[in-house]
């Protein structure tokens, strides 16, 4: 492996070190960065626009590298945003024609967060068009192609943020999700995503799809660096109404510590239906593999699974029309079809239908709350098919809008952003076509910290080697 390729293929963690000890400097890591992205991402579109001041903050991180600051592991690291998170002086687009010359005035909070530690934005990554589908191939800046098939599906909505970090384009990234949009395109392209707790977060300066269900999180290729990421982001914000305060703690305490007699349930029902036969091959062993490090592993029971995966849909759509109502009025023509058309669904959609579902939330942070408190977590697939081809959308014969790919690809992931619970995907296999398979955990509320114990428990014993592509 030469030198550029292992740089690529670093994690932040290593990567940290040698920046620290001067064995790498920001200014050659982002100068072969961009050189990369320019011969790799013309195949997969993952960026929308690229920062321009990339190399001079390189170089400004590079100095105080001399003159001994160190901010800490994200110190010097390359970083990719997401499209719908504002960024003072690049264009923020959301994917759409409607902002494609938008420049937004100030940073969201968590880029802010991101400058402070030290980490530098390389840029703006592509999203389906205002984060409103898991597939990842309706963005007014073209579809992203998924890094291990390019005939395939890399999810959405975060799809430029998940190929990027599969693809060594960046070293980590923030995505959201509302439904999924975090762990769906991380499972499909083979890296870690966390969906942290709802409130955790803060949503300020990221454009809205859902006020209810919002979240941002990490992406990145192994748990300790997705634990990095999120020590860094994870800061209390008065201004964002829907911020929890905490006391600041380390996600990385708990990583590397002995997982032996830990909880962990299985869901009998919903989780585990209508499973790919390679999908459910895949978490089988990875429930062995956690059984043979010590882990008590028991059936649990979350009885209104269903309701709770109704009730989504009617906040999701009603809070997506009132965010683009106006967008809608003002613009008819500068929409993806689709996008529009799922949009204008809302309309059929009545007050009390939004009142019950909100009631429905309330009975899902209960019911979460209940299995949880007999176990430590919850283990599922994060998908229960394989990465499909680029605008397939329907699997079986019915193309009724009731089985769009879009609730089969949706349905393991967006129950808990209705309840708001912290959930992780990592990388636990292959199918036989060598295309990613992910596990999810699911935790208590503002237990990311378990989370990622198990995560990388499960990830050194794994031991799942994703291709550097080149």
């Amino acid at each position: 492996m030469d030198k550029h390729r292992g740089l690529y293929a670093n994690s932040i963690a290593g990567l940290s070190v040698k920046m620290k000890d001067g064995g790498v400097s920001p200014t050659e890591l982002v100068k072969d960065l961009i050189a990369r992205i320019e011969r790799i991402d013309k195949d997969l579109n993952s960026f929308i626009t690229f920062n321009r001041n990339a190399l001079v903050i390189a170089e400004e991180r590079e100095q105080e590298l001399q003159f001994g600051k160190y901010r800490g592991p994200l110190h010097g690291i390359p970083i990719g945003l997401k499209d719908v998170i504002f960024t003072k002086g690049i264009r923020t687009t959301m994917g759409s024609e409607i902002f494609k010359d938008y420049i937004p005035a100030k940073d969201a909070f968590v880029v802010e967060q991101l400058k402070k530690a030290g980490a530098i934005i390389v840029g703006k990554l592509n999203t389906h068009q205002f984060a409103y589908g898991p597939t990842g191939d309706r963005s007014y800046y073209g579809v992203v192609a998924n890094p291990h098939d390019k005939s395939k599906m890399s999810g959405g909505s975060s799809s430029g943020s998940a190929a990027a970090v599969a693809a060594c384009l960046c070293y980590g990234a923030l995505g959201t999700d509302t439904g999924g949009s975090i762990r769906i395109p991380s499972s499909f392209c083979g890296i870690v995503g966390m969906k942290p707790t709802y409130g955790s977060i803060s949503k300020r300066g990221v454009y809205p799809l859902s006020w209810v269900l919002d979240h941002v999180g990490p992406m990145t290729r192994t748990i300790t660096d997705n634990a990095i990421m999120l020590n860094a982001i994870i800061a209390y914000d008065k201004e964002d109404p829907d911020a929890i305060y905490r006391k600041p703690e380390d996600y990385t305490r708990l990583i590397g510590k002995d997982v032996k007699d830990i909880k962990i349930g299985i869901p009998e029902e919903f989780y585990y239906e209508d499973l790919d036969a390679e999908v459910d091959t895949c978490i089988q062993d990875a429930i062995k593999c956690l059984e043979r490090l010590g882990v008590k592993m028991t059936t649990v029971n979350i009885p209104s699974m269903h309701e709770f995966s109704e009730a989504h849909k009617v906040i999701l759509r009603s809070d997506a029309y009132a965010i683009h109502a106006q967008n809608l009025l003002d613009y008819p023509t500068k929409w993806d079809d689709e996008v529009k058309q799922r949009l204008i669904t809302a309309l059929d959609t009545k007050g009390y239908d939004y009142a019950k579902a909100m009631r429905t939330q309330k009975l899902a942070k209960q019911e979460y709350r209940e299995v949880l408190d007999t176990v430590d977590a919850l283990i599922t697939p994060t998908m229960s098919i394989l990465p499909p081809n680029i605008n397939e959308r329907h699997t079986g014969k019915d193309k009724s809008d009731e089985h769009h790919i879009r609730w089969t690809i949706t349905k393991l992931t967006a129950p808990t952003n209705l309840s708001g619970f912290p959930s992780l995907t990592l990388p636990c296999g292959f199918s036989a076509d060598r295309m990613p398979i992910g596990v999810q955990l699911i935790g208590k509320e503002f237990d990311e910290a378990k989370l990622y114990q198990i995560g990388y428990a499960l990830e050194q014993a794994l031991l799942v080697e994703m291709p550097v592509f080149d």
